[in-house]
């Protein structure tokens, strides 16, 4: 064991013989406030990343491409689903049950209107992340946050509408 002690001393890896010349660092950094991370991060598969094809959008410049409108005439090829044509939304294409709504870090989102709210997620931290409400003010903000903290919730839009002391 002598060995090996004077090989992680040195960055070694003593099961290898490899040289990882930054490991000390790492074990080193004491972060002010512990990320959280989620329970279980499953591996998010999206159907389809492209957005569906307004039909006659190339057409007429005064139709947004991905702004979707089902087609309803009568003899529509796209309605009828014909080979070669723009495809239209269905059920087919939704995501899996257990990653729906999930953001890619792996939480779900909980929007949060006050401070009495952000306390129900006290036993769901690893699961869901707050979103603080968008017509929620600075100063209910700063306190929601400063909440989150303590409680160690994640918080998606810490920074929004937050001033530097200078502005003040």
């Amino acid at each position: 064991s002598g060995i090996n002690a004077e090989y992680e001393s040195s960055g070694i890896n003593a099961e290898y013989g490899e040289f990882q010349p930054f490991q000390h660092y790492f074990k080193r950094i004491n972060l002010s406030r512990e990320m959280v991370s989620p329970l279980v991060k499953p591996r998010i598969v999206k159907k389809r990343t492209k957005k569906f094809t307004r039909h006659q959008s190339d057409r007429y410049a005064k139709l947004s491409k991905s702004s979707w409108r089902k087609p309803k005439g009568i003899d529509s090829r796209v309605r009828r689903r014909f080979k070669g044509q723009y495809l239209m939304p269905s059920i087919v294409y939704g995501s899996d049950k257990n990653t729906r709504h999930m953001m890619p870090d792996g939480f779900l989102k909980f929007v949060v209107h006050n401070v009495a709210e952000l306390e129900l997620l006290l036993m769901h931290i690893k699961r869901y992340a707050a979103e603080i409400a968008a017509d929620v003010s600075a100063r209910k903000r700063k306190q929601i946050v400063e909440r989150a903290q303590q409680l160690n919730i994640k918080v998606t839009n810490w920074q929004a509408k937050l001033r530097s002391e200078e502005d003040n």
